[in-house]
């Protein structure tokens, strides 16, 4: 494996990893942890484990980022801070 590509798809991983985290918007948040599923996906199907890396695409990039986008704009901001 070309190992400069692994470190840059972790270093990546770790930053949406923290600005998922860190970031205060919510919507912000849903599309990090959507970066961060696709990352992780890259990582898995680099690594050779392809059944764990679609269910991954799948679940983790597709459908969990879709219902956190979904659940914040059904939801109101209270104060307008």
């Amino acid at each position: 494996m070309i190992w400069q590509l692994d470190l840059v798809i972790l270093t990546l991983v770790v930053i949406a990893g923290i600005g998922a985290i860190t970031v205060k918007d919510l919507l912000g948040a849903g599309i990090l942890f959507g970066a961060y599923s696709f990352m992780m996906c890259l990582l898995w199907s680099i690594m050779g484990a392809v059944d764990v890396s679609f269910t991954e695409a799948s679940v983790g990039a597709g459908a969990s980022t879709v219902f956190f986008i979904a659940a914040v704009f059904r939801t109101t901001r209270r104060t307008k801070d």
